[in-house]
């Protein structure tokens, strides 16, 4: 077995296939990754949470990379690393018709919103303001592993 480097066209499409992947940030000199569900067009992923942890992280430092993976069989690997750049796209005139196309992509997969939707401890009766962002990607490099 061997590892080989993905195409930039095999590194985007490892990409639109998938819709979980593990976002990383960082805030102090301290890295933080969570699951998400993504949508991916050509140019950026998109994202649905809710207010928390990695959202004070992103505003307050807008790098961010998501690595997505998928494996096969005889232990076979695929991964992807696309890094970039957040940007909240608040509910506000200037960002409305890019938050409905990330609205528009993320509703075509299925519970898109289940993990964005619910926050452990939440105890207040007062509901969550859903965030939707985006990631434009800067950077993306993947690899695999192969025969040999």
């Amino acid at each position: 077995m061997a590892v080989r480097e993905m195409t930039e066209r095999e590194s985007r499409e490892l990409l639109a296939q998938g819709n979980v992947g593990h976002l990383a940030c960082v805030h102090d000199n301290h890295p933080y990754v969570v699951p998400v569900h993504y949508a991916f067009d050509a140019e950026k992923l998109y994202v649905f949470s809710l207010t928390g942890q990695k959202i004070d992280w992103l505003r307050s430092n807008p790098n961010a990379c998501l690595q997505v993976e998928a494996s096969g069989e005889h232990h076979r690997w695929k991964s992807v690393v696309a890094e970039g750049t957040y940007h909240e796209l608040p509910d506000t005139p200037q960002w409305h018709n890019e938050r409905l196309y990330a609205w528009s992509l993320l509703q075509k997969r299925s519970f898109w919103w289940e993990p964005g939707s619910s926050k452990p401890g939440a105890g207040s009766d007062e509901p969550e303001v859903p965030i939707f962002f985006s990631i434009s990607i800067d950077k993306l490099s993947g690899r695999e592993l192969v025969a040999a």
